[in-house]
């Protein structure tokens, strides 16, 4: 008995052992296509057509077509997937170094906007997809599908990724339309998920008036918490910096700080099932608008240039992952008897796309300038249409819906649940690579010149410190110009609507400067420190 047991122990640990060393072997080849995918996007860069996410895409479907020749069509993947490793370890690096490198002025400028678009404009997405789906897939024979599930559909749908956007629309060539994109997309992965959520814990079979009121007062529960704890962390870790001021003794602390704060703010809103995306965001708008300023000069330039590069080697390693898995065999095993049935329904659902997101972005817009006075302030048709193609990829998120919905731990054998993830993985594949390579080209045929749009949409400064300076339009200026800039053109401050810069904004910047920044410190407000970068400039605060 004694040798059967440890015959069964040595048995275990070689199995163990070949399981490490094939870990070891699948996380090398991964970690060279991540570098090979790096090598190759900078190759292309200057090519009009391609950006590093259809780069990742097509280099992770070529390793999946390498790794089923290789493993006699068993399978295509180096990696499981993981819902964890997505949102967990993957997503808050992103979304934070979007928060944190936004030009703060334009997206505050068109915040109504952007609400309307990523709270009402997902909603009007949600119940077209949702219609549609119930509509044509029950006169198709894709396996059995509960209504909860094709409300599913309908939250998986309505995300229009923000790891996809970003990378299509640049912020200094077009700010107007990215901080339009940009923030709808922000807002509505918070919407998508709480939508999501929400199915899978209200009761589908009864709903009423009252479940949609409690829906409603849900969403702006966890919009206005989710928002709040993002900015109570970024004001904390400000104060912190600020008064004990780590930067005259290791730079390596502060920036450690900042790291680790951003990354529990994101964990604390899961702990309490707020909107963790909502929150990270907001955090890294704070941060760099208060912590940033606090820190050396040194720890700017590297905290800038860390979450920047933690954001751009994330985005890479999903959409690596997601070529990959397009090739899963088990899932097309499934529904191998039916390829045409697979098609429709793919087809059905980018139709879907493009209705439901048609059906608010032109009405929005047109709701949105009714209260822009200003030309040059309001969507034009040619702006609303760049929107409208800009937001019709879909990516990481729409894949882990869907993974959460229709599969256990990766896997499904159910028909229906098969069919669903093989055409959410055929959708994002093909929205992120078509609608991705035409958007540049689009943008370059509808819109003026980057230096026109720069001229007549936005009033920030391009200065060659922009690198480490933060992006708050006129924050590179020093604090008396900024004053003779606001007494002289107080146009150049306009904030939400077409409100004058002496209303809105400007009692916001007599505000901070009165109150927050002496006390959560920021440009022209921190304290004289022996051996502080702003030493100079702290003796008239004194």
């Amino acid at each position: 008995m004694t040798i059967g047991i440890i015959s069964s122990a040595l048995a275990n640990s070689e199995t163990i052992l070949a399981s490490d060393h094939g870990s070891i072997v699948s996380i090398n080849l991964f970690v060279a296509l991540l570098c090979g995918c790096i090598v190759i996007g900078h190759l292309l860069e200057e090519n009009r057509w391609m950006n590093e996410s259809i780069t990742a895409l097509a280099i992770g479907v070529c390793t999946g077509v390498i790794i089923l020749l290789t493993t006699g069509g068993k399978s295509s993947r180096l990696l499981v997937f993981s819902e964890d490793l997505f949102f967990i370890y993957l997503l808050p690096p992103i979304i934070f170094n979007a928060g944190f490198q936004v030009k703060k002025k334009q997206f505050f400028r068109n915040f109504l906007t952007i609400m309307l678009f990523g709270a009402v404009g997902t909603l009007i997405s949600f119940c077209v997809i949702s219609i549609g789906a119930i509509h044509f897939f029950k006169k198709m024979n894709i396996g059995d599908l509960t209504l909860g599930d094709y409300l599913a559909i309908g939250a998986i749908f309505s995300a229009t990724d923000s790891v996809c956007t970003l990378q299509v629309l640049n912020q200094d060539e077009t700010p107007l339309l990215y901080s339009l994109v940009f923030g709808e997309g922000v807002v509505n992965d918070a919407t998508s998920v709480v939508l999501f959520n929400a199915i899978q814990t209200f009761d589908i079979s009864h709903i009423d008036s009252t479940m949609a009121l409690q829906y409603i007062g849900n969403f702006l529960y966890l919009f206005i918490l989710s928002t709040l704890l993002g900015v109570l962390a970024g004001l904390l870790s400000a104060y912190i910096i600020r008064k004990l001021y780590f930067g005259r003794h290791s730079t390596d602390r502060e920036v450690a700080l900042m790291m680790l704060m951003a990354y529990l703010s994101y964990m604390l809103a899961e702990l309490f099932s707020f909107s963790a995306i909502l929150t990270v965001f907001f955090c890294g708008i704070v941060m760099s608008h208060y912590t940033w300023h606090n820190v050396t000069e040194s720890s700017r330039v590297t905290t800038k240039h860390a979450f920047a590069t933690l954001s751009f080697v994330s985005e890479i390693f999903i959409f690596l992952y997601v070529g990959m898995d397009a090739l899963d065999i088990e899932k097309w095993r499934v529904i191998s008897d039916s390829p045409g049935t697979s098609v429709g329904v793919s087809g059905i659902l980018l139709g879907l796309i493009l209705v439901g997101r048609a059906a608010f972005v032109f009405p929005l817009s047109f709701i949105s300038n009714l209260t822009r006075k200003a030309p040059h302030e309001k969507v034009d048709f040619k702006q609303q249409v760049t929107v409208w193609w800009a937001g019709l990829m879909r990516g990481a998120v729409s894949m882990a819906l869907a993974y959460n919905q229709f599969t256990s731990l990766g896997h499904t054998q159910l028909r229906g649940n098969a069919m669903m993830i093989t055409s959410t993985i055929s959708v994002v594949l093909f929205s992120t690579v078509v609608f991705g390579l035409m958007t540049k080209p689009l943008v370059r045929l509808l819109l003026p010149s980057p230096k026109h749009l720069m001229r007549t949409l936005s009033s920030e400064p391009s200065t060659p410190k922009s690198f480490i300076v933060p992006l708050l339009g006129n924050e590179g200026e020093p604090e008396a110009d900024q004053n003779n800039r606001n007494a002289c053109r107080p146009t150049s401050l306009r904030m939400l609507l077409t409100t004058p810069s002496n209303t809105v904004h400007y009692y916001w910047r007599k505000f901070d400067d009165a109150f927050m920044r002496p006390v959560f410190g920021g440009r022209g407000f921190v304290p004289f420190v022996p051996g502080s970068p702003t030493e100079q400039n702290g003796h008239q605060w004194q």
